[in-house]
């Protein structure tokens, strides 16, 4: 059975269960009453380290509020086997960075959970999406399909994050790219989120590839023809288009800086980072996004 939350007006508590708690993009100051309170009651409690991060200081800080907490990893929650069987017996909350279903790994989860009998409810949180789009002044209506920027692996390049800020851009949509936090691609091990220079480089190999391959992309159809329009124009352009670095969102270190992306790799503040590629600006974002411009 799916429930909307485990606890709320009624003072409901499930004897045994899963409960999928947002924790919000970055320290405790940023969880509702509602997640703490459930994740204190929780007989256990597991962190998901692999689709987003928290700072280690501030998980110990949580930690010392709610209890021993559990790091789990791709592996626990893709198969998630064990955590299933434990929620048939105790009351487990699953700790996600900003909203727990943002991700359709967590949907899956839930689905999972549907499939083995196992009650399970959702706790929302701050997600970036909505936070970011609002906080840098742009309008949300405006925002494009959403990608995330790929670390290159064993020199395999993917070139669908560009080609989706691409398509966006040239349809006036904006695009929120989120950056990569594994290296290996495997979320198994110790996260690096990407940092700025990484997304630099990133973007220029991207680049690369898609200009090499201009030709052999397929034409005919009006979407093949806009889609190699828009490649075309993004690879001319692409060290000086600008986009809004996103860095530490929801947190007291959170900074907004509005560069291009060849500034990208000398910008070196911040622990965890999105970015932003605006595309066509009204006069009231324009003036908005100004207020972020780089000295």
């Amino acid at each position: 059975m799916l429930l909307a939350s485990p606890t709320g007006a009624w003072g409901f508590r499930m004897a045994a269960g899963l409960v999928l708690i947002g924790i919000g993009p970055g320290g405790i100051a940023g969880m509702t009453v509602e997640a703490i309170e459930a994740a204190k009651s929780a007989d256990c409690r597991k962190y998901e380290g692999y689709t987003a991060l928290w700072d280690d200081y501030d998980l110990q800080v949580l930690e010392s509020e709610i209890g021993s907490i559990e790091r789990v990893m791709r592996p626990d929650i893709e198969n998630p086997i064990l955590i299933l069987e434990l929620a048939k017996k105790q009351n487990v909350a699953l700790l996600i960075v900003g909203d727990p279903l943002q991700a359709t790994t967590h949907v899956d989860l839930q689905l999972r959970a549907l499939d083995a009998g196992v009650e399970c409810s959702v706790i929302h949180g701050i997600s970036i999406t909505g936070l970011v789009t609002g906080a840098v002044g742009l309008s949300n209506y405006k925002f494009g399909r959403q990608t995330t920027l790929t670390y290159p692996y064993k020199g395999w390049v993917a070139t669908s994050p560009l080609e989706v800020i691409a398509v966006n851009k040239i349809q006036g949509l904006h695009t929120l790219a989120l950056l990569d936090l594994d290296p290996t691609g495997e979320g198994v091990g110790k996260q690096v989120p990407m940092q700025p220079r990484d997304a630099h480089d990133a973007i220029g190999l991207m680049a690369e590839k898609i200009s090499k391959s201009l030709t052999e992309m397929e034409r005919g159809s009006t979407l093949a023809d806009l889609k190699y329009e828009a490649c075309k124009n993004i690879c001319e352009s692409v060290t000086q288009m600008k986009v809004v670095l996103c860095s530490d969102m929801g947190t007291k270190e959170q900074c907004i800086t509005y560069l291009t992306v060849s500034d990208l790799k000398h910008a070196n503040t911040g622990r965890l980072h999105c970015l932003i590629f605006p595309a066509k600006l009204s006069e009231t974002e324009d003036a908005a996004l100004r207020r972020w411009g780089k000295e």
